[in-house]
C-alpha cells in the first residue's frame, strides 16, 4: 500500500541555485579536421569541440581543457552555463550538449556545445536529493532506498536547479515515491513518467537458519574382536 506522499514545497521547490559568476571561455576557431589536427590541439592543452543549435551555423572550435574542465568539475557541472567567445564569429551563451571522455586518461578529449536562445527551454537531467529520515526507518525499522538518483526535466536555462530536493520523512514501510509526488517548482517540467518509482521504504527479512541436524555416533569398531572368536 503506498502513501500519496506530497514533497514538501518548502524543499521539493527550492532550487538551490547559488549565485553563479559568469564565466567566459575564449577559444580559437577550428579550420583543421582530422585525428591529426585533434591530436595537435591535444599536444597543445586544448579540446576540439563543436557548437550547434540557435540562429547560426555550426562552428568548429577550440577552446584550453583546464578551462572546460573546471566548469564540468563545478556544483552546476555540464548544466553550467558560459559565455564561449571565438575569435572570429561572436561570443555566445552556450552548454555542454555532449562530451567524450577518454577512458583511460579520465580527461576531455572533445565537446559539443549547444548555443543557448531567449526563450528557448531546455531539457536536461538534474540531481534528485532525497530529504530527511522516513518515519518507516526510524519507528519501523526498515530501510530507505533510493532507485534514482536522477530527474529529466524541461526548463528555462538561467532556472536550472543544482538538484531537486524531496522530503521523504512521511515515508513509511512499504510506502513508495513516485515522479508524480514531486512537486519540482514552478517554471519546471518533469518528463519521467509519472508513475516512475523514485524511493521506497522496505524491510530487511532475516533469513531462518535451519537447525542443524545430528548425525547419530557411529559404534566403535572392536578391533582384534573376530581373531579372539576364531581363536576359540
Amino acid at each position: 500500500m503506498g502513501l500519496e506522499l506530497i514533497a514538501d514545497s518548502s524543499l521539493g521547490s527550492e532550487k538551490q541555485m547559488a549565485e553563479r559568476n559568469e564565466i567566459t571561455v575564449r577559444a580559437e576557431r577550428r579550420e583543421g579536421r582530422g585525428k591529426n589536427d585533434a591530436r595537435r590541439l591535444r599536444a597543445r592543452g586544448f579540446v576540439p569541440l563543436t557548437v550547434y543549435g540557435g540562429e547560426g551555423e555550426a562552428v568548429s572550435a577550440a577552446a584550453p581543457l583546464r578551462e572546460l574542465a573546471a566548469i564540468l568539475r563545478s556544483d552546476t557541472g555540464h548544466n553550467t552555463i558560459f559565455t564561449l567567445d571565438v575569435d572570429g564569429v561572436s561570443a555566445t551563451e552556450v552548454m555542454f550538449l555532449d562530451r567524450q571522455i577518454d577512458p583511460l586518461r579520465g580527461r576531455l578529449v572533445h565537446a559539443d556545445l549547444r548555443r543557448l536562445v531567449a526563450g528557448q527551454k531546455l531539457e536536461v537531467t538534474v540531481p534528485l536529493h532525497l530529504i530527511g529520515d522516513p518515519k518507516g526507518v526510524l519507528e519501523e525499522g526498515g530501510v530507505l532506498e533510493q532507485i534514482e538518483r536522477e530527474l529529466e526535466i524541461r526548463v528555462s536555462p538561467r532556472d536550472i536547479p543544482d538538484a531537486i530536493n524531496v522530503d521523504v520523512s512521511h515515508l513509511g514501510v512499504h510506502d513508495v515515491l513516485h515522479v508524480s509526488d514531486v512537486q519540482a517548482g514552478e517554471g519546471i517540467e518533469l518528463l519521467d513518467d509519472p508513475d516512475k518509482v523514485l524511493a521506497t521504504v522496505g524491510i530487511i527479512r532475516e533469513e531462518e537458519v535451519a537447525p542443524a541436524i545430528e548425525e547419530p555416533d557411529a559404534e566403535p569398531e572392536v578391533i582384534g574382536k573376530g581373531k579372539k572368536e576364531d581363536e576359540e
